[in-house]
C-alpha cells in the first residue's frame, strides 16, 4: 500500500454535536484514516475536502493539532454541561498519525482533568498507552471503550483491515482494559454478508472476548450508502468475484434485505446468549449507531 502524508491543520471546535444518532456529541481527531478498512462508512468525509472516499482517504491525513487545547477550553465553557462525548465516531483515533501527534492523548487529559465522560471506539491497541488516563478519569466518569472485530480469520482480516493490527493484539487489549477495571467490549461490526457471517466465524469473535472477559459485545450487518458502495463493490469484483451477484439480490438499497438481517441477528443473539451475554441494548450509548451505520472503519 502506498504510503501517507499528514497535513497539519487547525479547528475551531473539536466537540461537536451530533443530529439524530443516539449520542449527542462527538469527537474525530484526524479526518481520513489510515487503516484502509474496505467497509468504512466514513469515506464519503473525504470528499466535502474536494478529495475521493478511495485512496485519498487513506492516503492524505488530515491533524487537528490543536484539538486538546481547544477541547480544554471547550469543558471549561460554563455552558457545558459534562455530558459524555463519542470519540472516534468516524475515523479511528488512534490511528497511525497518533503515534507522532499524541492528540487523542492530548484530549484524554482535558477529559480526566474535567472528571466529563467519554466512550472510544479503535482498532488499535494503542488505547493501552492511555491506561493511566483511562483509569484516572474513570474513578469519577463513566468510561466505555469498544474494539471493533470483525473477524479472527488472518488472511480475511488483511484483506478487509490492510494496516490495522491482528485481531488477538486488540483482544488482549480488552483483557488488559477489563484488568484495570475499565468498561469494555467488542464491536462486532460490520458483519459481512457472505464473508464473515458464518456461525463458526461468530462464534470465534464471541467465545473469544468472552475470554478477555468483554462486558458486552454489540453487532451490525454492512450497510452500503453512497460512496461506500464504491469502494467495497470494486473490493468484492476483485477478491470475491463468485459473490457480486449475490451482493447485488441482497442489497436492493443500502440495506441487506429484511429476512437476511433478521435471520443473522438471530444467530448473532443466540451465539452470545450461549456465551453469557445478555443483549440489552440500552445498556450502551452506541448500539443503535452500530446498528445505522454498521461501523467501524
Amino acid at each position: 500500500m502506498a504510503s501517507f502524508v499528514v497535513r497539519e491543520i487547525d479547528a475551531k471546535s473539536v466537540i461537536n454535536r451530533v443530529q439524530n444518532m443516539p449520542f449527542r456529541w462527538s469527537i474525530n481527531p484526524y479526518r481520513g484514516c489510515r487503516h484502509a478498512c474496505v467497509y468504512c462508512y466514513a469515506r464519503p468525509t473525504h470528499e466535502y475536502l474536494g478529495m475521493n472516499g478511495a485512496d485519498e482517504f487513506q492516503e492524505v491525513i488530515f491533524a487537528k493539532v490543536n484539538a486538546p487545547r481547544v477541547v480544554r477550553a471547550e469543558l471549561g465553557r460554563r455552558s457545558w454541561r459534562g455530558e459524555p462525548v463519542a470519540i472516534g465516531t468516524a475515523t479511528d483515533p488512534y490511528q497511525q498519525a497518533e503515534s507522532r501527534y499524541r492528540l487523542t492523548r492530548g484530549i484524554l487529559e482535558a477529559f480526566r482533568d474535567f472528571r466529563n465522560p467519554l466512550s472510544i471506539t479503535t482498532k488499535s491497541p494503542m488505547v493501552l498507552r492511555d491506561l493511566d488516563i483511562l483509569t484516572d478519569l474513570a474513578r469519577d466518569a463513566r468510561v466505555t471503550i469498544h474494539l471493533t472485530i470483525t473477524t479472527l480469520d488472518e488472511s480475511l482480516w488483511r484483506k478487509l483491515e490492510p494496516t490495522t493490527s491482528k485481531p488477538r493484539k486488540r483482544l488482549e487489549a480488552l483483557a488488559k482494559l477489563r484488568e484495570h477495571g475499565i468498561r469494555a467490549g467488542i464491536f462486532l461490526a460490520p458483519i459481512l454478508p457472505f464473508i464473515t457471517d458464518g456461525d463458526d466465524q461468530i462464534d470465534a469473535v464471541v467465545s473469544a472476548a468472552a475470554e478477555c472477559g468483554a462486558q458486552f459485545i454489540w453487532d451490525g450487518i454492512l450497510r452500503l450508502g453512497p460512496g461506500i458502495d464504491e469502494y467495497y463493490l470494486p473490493f468484492l469484483e476483485r477478491e470475491f468475484p463468485d459473490l457480486v451477484a449475490r451482493y447485488r439480490q441482497l442489497y436492493r438499497g443500502q440495506n441487506a434485505t429484511y429476512g437476511y438481517i433478521q435471520t443473522v441477528r438471530d444467530r448473532v443473539a443466540a451465539i452470545k446468549a450461549a456465551h453469557g451475554f445478555v443483549d440489552v441494548q440500552e445498556e450502551d450509548e452506541r448500539r443503535p449507531m452500530v446498528e445505522q451505520l454498521s461501523l467501524f472503519g
